[in-house]
Protein backbone atom coordinates (compact mmCIF):
# COMPACT_ATOMS: atom_id res chain seq x y z
CA UNK A 1 0.00 0.00 0.00
CA UNK A 2 1.31 3.43 -0.99
CA UNK A 3 1.00 6.11 1.69
CA UNK A 4 0.98 9.72 0.52
CA UNK A 5 1.98 12.43 2.99
CA UNK A 6 -1.10 14.41 4.00
CA UNK A 7 0.98 17.55 4.47
CA UNK A 8 1.34 17.92 0.71
CA UNK A 9 -2.39 17.52 0.03
CA UNK A 10 -4.82 20.34 -0.57
CA UNK A 11 -8.28 21.04 -1.90
CA UNK A 12 -10.74 23.76 -2.78
CA UNK A 13 -14.03 24.12 -0.92
CA UNK A 14 -17.37 25.66 -1.82
CA UNK A 15 -19.84 25.34 1.03
CA UNK A 16 -23.50 26.27 0.54
CA UNK A 17 -26.19 26.69 3.20
CA UNK A 18 -29.81 27.14 2.10
CA UNK A 19 -32.29 28.34 4.72
CA UNK A 20 -35.63 29.28 3.27
CA UNK A 21 -34.91 31.88 0.59
CA UNK A 22 -31.53 32.82 2.08
CA UNK A 23 -28.43 31.32 0.47
CA UNK A 24 -24.99 31.56 2.12
CA UNK A 25 -21.87 30.52 0.20
CA UNK A 26 -18.34 30.21 1.64
CA UNK A 27 -15.63 29.47 -0.91
CA UNK A 28 -11.89 28.83 -0.92
CA UNK A 29 -10.13 28.27 -4.24
CA UNK A 30 -11.67 28.18 -7.70
CA UNK A 31 -14.71 25.89 -7.45
CA UNK A 32 -17.29 28.49 -8.34
CA UNK A 33 -20.95 28.81 -7.43
CA UNK A 34 -23.43 30.71 -9.60
CA UNK A 35 -27.11 31.45 -9.20
CA UNK A 36 -29.66 31.89 -11.96
CA UNK A 37 -32.76 33.66 -10.73
CA UNK A 38 -36.22 32.72 -11.96
CA UNK A 39 -36.16 35.72 -14.29
CA UNK A 40 -32.84 34.66 -15.85
CA UNK A 41 -30.37 36.92 -14.02
CA UNK A 42 -26.93 35.44 -13.28
CA UNK A 43 -25.28 36.06 -9.91
CA UNK A 44 -21.76 34.99 -8.91
CA UNK A 45 -21.74 33.83 -5.29
CA UNK A 46 -18.08 32.82 -4.96
CA UNK A 47 -14.67 34.38 -5.54
CA UNK A 48 -11.90 33.02 -7.76
CA UNK A 49 -8.68 32.73 -5.77
CA UNK A 50 -6.52 31.96 -8.79
CA UNK A 51 -3.44 34.14 -8.83
CA UNK A 52 -3.89 34.61 -12.57
CA UNK A 53 -7.07 36.63 -12.18
CA UNK A 54 -6.95 38.08 -8.65
CA UNK A 55 -4.60 41.05 -8.29
CA UNK A 56 -5.50 41.65 -4.65
CA UNK A 57 -4.44 38.11 -3.74
CA UNK A 58 -1.21 38.43 -5.74
CA UNK A 59 -0.32 41.51 -3.74
CA UNK A 60 -1.11 39.76 -0.46
CA UNK A 61 1.06 36.73 -1.30
CA UNK A 62 4.07 38.82 -2.31
CA UNK A 63 3.69 41.03 0.79
CA UNK A 64 3.76 37.86 2.89
CA UNK A 65 7.10 36.72 1.47
CA UNK A 66 5.94 34.56 -1.43
CA UNK A 67 6.89 35.02 -5.06
CA UNK A 68 4.41 35.04 -7.94
CA UNK A 69 5.44 33.98 -11.42
CA UNK A 70 5.00 31.46 -14.19
CA UNK A 71 6.82 28.17 -14.58
CA UNK A 72 10.30 28.73 -16.01
CA UNK A 73 11.35 26.11 -18.55
CA UNK A 74 15.03 26.85 -17.99
CA UNK A 75 15.58 28.51 -21.35
CA UNK A 76 14.15 31.81 -20.20
CA UNK A 77 10.65 31.04 -21.44
CA UNK A 78 7.77 31.16 -18.97
CA UNK A 79 4.70 29.01 -19.48
CA UNK A 80 1.38 28.27 -17.82
CA UNK A 81 -0.65 30.24 -15.30
CA UNK A 82 0.74 32.39 -12.51
CA UNK A 83 1.88 30.39 -9.49
CA UNK A 84 3.21 31.19 -6.04
CA UNK A 85 6.73 30.06 -5.17
CA UNK A 86 8.06 28.07 -3.52
CA UNK A 87 5.51 25.37 -4.15
CA UNK A 88 4.08 26.27 -7.54
CA UNK A 89 0.43 26.45 -6.41
CA UNK A 90 -1.93 28.30 -8.74
CA UNK A 91 -4.24 29.32 -5.90
CA UNK A 92 -3.76 31.81 -3.09
CA UNK A 93 -6.31 30.18 -0.82
CA UNK A 94 -6.98 26.49 -0.20
CA UNK A 95 -7.63 23.91 2.50
CA UNK A 96 -4.39 22.10 3.32
CA UNK A 97 -1.25 22.58 1.17
CA UNK A 98 0.76 22.93 4.38
CA UNK A 99 4.04 22.40 2.53
CA UNK A 100 3.68 25.50 0.37
CA UNK A 101 3.72 28.34 2.89
CA UNK A 102 1.66 30.25 5.40
CA UNK A 103 0.67 32.79 2.77
CA UNK A 104 -1.69 30.15 1.35
CA UNK A 105 -4.65 30.62 3.69
CA UNK A 106 -7.96 28.80 4.23
CA UNK A 107 -9.93 31.99 4.95
CA UNK A 108 -13.09 31.84 2.80
CA UNK A 109 -14.86 34.43 0.73
CA UNK A 110 -18.42 34.58 2.08
CA UNK A 111 -21.51 35.89 0.35
CA UNK A 112 -25.12 35.76 1.45
CA UNK A 113 -28.13 36.62 -0.69
CA UNK A 114 -31.89 36.41 -0.34
CA UNK A 115 -33.91 35.16 -3.28
CA UNK A 116 -37.41 36.23 -4.14
CA UNK A 117 -40.15 33.67 -3.64
CA UNK A 118 -39.83 32.85 -7.33
CA UNK A 119 -36.70 30.84 -6.46
CA UNK A 120 -33.71 30.05 -8.66
CA UNK A 121 -31.08 27.48 -9.63
CA UNK A 122 -27.66 27.03 -7.99
CA UNK A 123 -24.75 25.46 -9.86
CA UNK A 124 -21.58 24.51 -7.97
CA UNK A 125 -18.75 23.12 -10.10
CA UNK A 126 -15.02 22.45 -9.94
CA UNK A 127 -12.57 24.21 -12.25
CA UNK A 128 -12.78 21.42 -14.82
CA UNK A 129 -16.21 22.78 -15.74
CA UNK A 130 -15.43 26.49 -15.59
CA UNK A 131 -12.22 26.11 -17.62
CA UNK A 132 -14.31 24.67 -20.44
CA UNK A 133 -17.63 26.52 -20.26
CA UNK A 134 -18.86 30.02 -19.47
CA UNK A 135 -21.67 30.58 -16.99
CA UNK A 136 -24.09 31.22 -19.85
CA UNK A 137 -23.08 27.99 -21.60
CA UNK A 138 -23.49 26.02 -18.37
CA UNK A 139 -26.98 27.38 -17.76
CA UNK A 140 -28.13 26.99 -21.37
CA UNK A 141 -27.03 23.37 -21.74
CA UNK A 142 -29.06 22.19 -18.75
CA UNK A 143 -32.15 24.33 -19.03
CA UNK A 144 -35.35 22.41 -18.47
CA UNK A 145 -33.60 19.41 -16.91
CA UNK A 146 -34.05 18.11 -13.38
CA UNK A 147 -31.09 18.81 -11.04
CA UNK A 148 -29.46 15.35 -11.31
CA UNK A 149 -29.81 15.25 -15.08
CA UNK A 150 -28.64 18.88 -15.33
CA UNK A 151 -25.43 18.14 -13.40
CA UNK A 152 -24.68 15.18 -15.66
CA UNK A 153 -25.31 17.24 -18.78
CA UNK A 154 -22.98 20.02 -17.61
CA UNK A 155 -20.15 17.55 -16.99
CA UNK A 156 -20.81 15.95 -20.37
CA UNK A 157 -20.58 19.31 -22.15
CA UNK A 158 -17.37 20.22 -20.31
CA UNK A 159 -15.73 16.92 -21.27
CA UNK A 160 -16.85 17.38 -24.86
CA UNK A 161 -15.26 20.84 -24.95
CA UNK A 162 -11.87 20.09 -23.34
CA UNK A 163 -11.71 16.43 -22.40
CA UNK A 164 -10.84 15.04 -18.98
CA UNK A 165 -7.91 17.30 -18.08
CA UNK A 166 -8.89 18.13 -14.54
CA UNK A 167 -11.41 17.30 -11.85
CA UNK A 168 -14.79 17.85 -13.49
CA UNK A 169 -17.66 17.68 -11.02
CA UNK A 170 -20.95 19.50 -10.65
CA UNK A 171 -23.89 19.86 -8.27
CA UNK A 172 -27.18 21.49 -9.29
CA UNK A 173 -29.76 22.60 -6.72
CA UNK A 174 -33.15 24.07 -7.57
CA UNK A 175 -34.71 26.37 -4.98
CA UNK A 176 -38.36 26.26 -5.90
CA UNK A 177 -41.44 28.04 -4.57
CA UNK A 178 -43.82 25.90 -2.62
CA UNK A 179 -46.93 24.82 -4.41
CA UNK A 180 -49.80 27.19 -3.82
CA UNK A 181 -51.94 25.67 -1.06
CA UNK A 182 -55.44 24.67 -2.06
CA UNK A 183 -58.25 26.78 -0.66
CA UNK A 184 -59.93 25.09 2.32
CA UNK A 185 -63.32 23.60 1.65
CA UNK A 186 -66.20 25.61 3.17
CA UNK A 187 -68.21 23.93 5.91
CA UNK A 188 -71.49 22.38 4.79
CA UNK A 189 -74.40 24.80 4.87
CA UNK A 190 -78.12 24.36 4.95
CA UNK A 191 -79.63 24.64 1.49
CA UNK A 192 -82.31 27.10 2.56
CA UNK A 193 -79.88 29.82 3.70
CA UNK A 194 -77.09 29.34 1.16
CA UNK A 195 -78.52 31.54 -1.61
CA UNK A 196 -79.54 34.30 0.79
CA UNK A 197 -76.09 34.57 2.35
CA UNK A 198 -74.34 34.65 -1.01
CA UNK A 199 -76.52 37.58 -2.12
CA UNK A 200 -75.32 39.75 0.78
CA UNK A 201 -71.67 38.66 0.87
CA UNK A 202 -69.28 41.59 1.14
CA UNK A 203 -66.88 41.77 -1.76
CA UNK A 204 -63.21 41.94 -0.76
CA UNK A 205 -61.41 45.16 -1.64
CA UNK A 206 -58.12 43.27 -2.05
CA UNK A 207 -57.37 41.97 -5.57
CA UNK A 208 -55.84 38.75 -4.25
CA UNK A 209 -55.07 36.83 -1.08
CA UNK A 210 -51.82 37.17 0.89
CA UNK A 211 -50.65 33.90 -0.62
CA UNK A 212 -51.25 35.26 -4.13
CA UNK A 213 -49.29 38.41 -3.30
CA UNK A 214 -46.37 36.36 -2.08
CA UNK A 215 -46.13 34.49 -5.34
CA UNK A 216 -46.45 37.70 -7.36
CA UNK A 217 -43.37 39.21 -5.69
CA UNK A 218 -40.94 40.55 -8.31
CA UNK A 219 -37.81 38.60 -9.13
CA UNK A 220 -35.13 40.30 -7.02
CA UNK A 221 -31.98 38.86 -5.47
CA UNK A 222 -31.02 40.91 -2.42
CA UNK A 223 -27.41 40.93 -1.25
CA UNK A 224 -27.29 40.54 2.53
CA UNK A 225 -23.59 40.06 3.29
CA UNK A 226 -20.21 39.90 1.56
CA UNK A 227 -16.73 39.50 3.04
CA UNK A 228 -13.61 38.40 1.23
CA UNK A 229 -10.75 39.90 3.24
CA UNK A 230 -7.93 37.66 4.43
CA UNK A 231 -7.37 40.00 7.38
CA UNK A 232 -8.83 38.50 10.55
CA UNK A 233 -9.21 41.92 12.14
CA UNK A 234 -11.62 42.82 9.33
CA UNK A 235 -13.72 39.71 9.85
CA UNK A 236 -13.90 39.03 13.58
CA UNK A 237 -16.44 40.70 15.80
CA UNK A 238 -14.67 43.49 17.68
CA UNK A 239 -17.52 44.18 20.13
CA UNK A 240 -16.70 42.27 23.30
CA UNK A 241 -18.97 43.58 26.09
CA UNK A 242 -18.03 42.87 29.67
CA UNK A 243 -21.12 40.68 30.01
CA UNK A 244 -19.30 38.15 27.81
CA UNK A 245 -16.14 37.95 29.87
CA UNK A 246 -15.67 34.26 29.03
CA UNK A 247 -14.65 35.31 25.52
CA UNK A 248 -11.52 36.90 26.92
CA UNK A 249 -10.18 33.45 27.66
CA UNK A 250 -10.78 31.78 24.28
CA UNK A 251 -8.92 32.12 20.99
CA UNK A 252 -11.31 33.69 18.49
CA UNK A 253 -10.05 31.36 15.73
CA UNK A 254 -9.29 27.90 17.13
CA UNK A 255 -11.41 28.31 20.30
CA UNK A 256 -8.64 26.96 22.55
CA UNK A 257 -8.71 28.21 26.13
CA UNK A 258 -6.26 31.02 26.90
CA UNK A 259 -4.89 31.74 30.35
CA UNK A 260 -5.38 35.29 31.64
CA UNK A 261 -2.72 37.56 30.17
CA UNK A 262 -1.69 35.14 27.39
CA UNK A 263 -4.21 36.25 24.76
CA UNK A 264 -3.04 38.62 22.01
CA UNK A 265 -5.57 41.22 20.86
CA UNK A 266 -6.20 41.37 17.13
CA UNK A 267 -5.59 45.12 17.49
CA UNK A 268 -1.99 44.58 18.61
CA UNK A 269 0.36 46.56 16.40
CA UNK A 270 -2.41 48.56 14.74
CA UNK A 271 -2.26 52.34 14.35
CA UNK A 272 -5.01 52.86 16.92
CA UNK A 273 -3.45 50.50 19.45
CA UNK A 274 -3.17 53.33 22.00
CA UNK A 275 -6.97 53.71 22.01
CA UNK A 276 -7.61 50.02 22.69
CA UNK A 277 -8.44 49.04 26.25
CA UNK A 278 -6.78 45.97 27.83
CA UNK A 279 -10.03 44.01 27.68
CA UNK A 280 -10.80 44.85 24.04
CA UNK A 281 -10.86 41.66 21.98
CA UNK A 282 -11.13 39.42 20.14
CA UNK A 283 -8.01 37.59 21.30
CA UNK A 284 -5.79 35.01 19.61
CA UNK A 285 -3.50 32.31 20.95
CA UNK A 286 0.21 32.55 20.06
CA UNK A 287 -0.09 30.00 17.24
CA UNK A 288 -3.02 31.75 15.55
CA UNK A 289 -1.30 35.12 15.99
CA UNK A 290 1.73 33.83 14.05
CA UNK A 291 -0.53 32.62 11.24
CA UNK A 292 -2.37 35.94 11.24
CA UNK A 293 0.88 37.88 10.84
CA UNK A 294 2.03 35.61 8.02
CA UNK A 295 -1.22 35.82 6.07
CA UNK A 296 -1.39 39.60 6.45
CA UNK A 297 2.17 40.17 5.25
CA UNK A 298 3.58 41.34 8.60
CA UNK A 299 6.35 38.75 8.53
CA UNK A 300 7.87 36.34 6.07
CA UNK A 301 6.40 32.87 5.99
CA UNK A 302 8.28 30.14 7.85
CA UNK A 303 9.80 26.98 6.41
CA UNK A 304 8.61 26.31 2.88
CA UNK A 305 9.29 23.34 0.68
CA UNK A 306 8.86 23.04 -3.06
CA UNK A 307 5.81 21.20 -4.33
CA UNK A 308 4.37 20.16 -7.66
CA UNK A 309 0.75 20.56 -6.58
CA UNK A 310 -1.70 22.58 -8.62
Amino acid sequence: MVIFPARASGTTVTFVIIEGWTVTVASVGDSRCILESAEGGIYYLSADHRLECNEEERNRVTASGGEVGRLNTGAGAEIGPLRCWPGGLCLSRSIGDMDVGEFIVPVPYVKQVKLSTAGGRLIISSDGVWDALTAEMVLDCCRGLAPDAAAGQIVKEALKAKGLRDDTTCIVVDILPQEKPAAPLPPPKKAGKRILKSMFRKKSSEPSSQVDKEYMEPDVVEELFEEGSARLSDRLDTKYPLCNMYKLFMCAVCQVEIKPGEGISIHAGSSNCAKVRPWDGPFLCASCQEKKEAMEGKRSSGDRCSSDSD
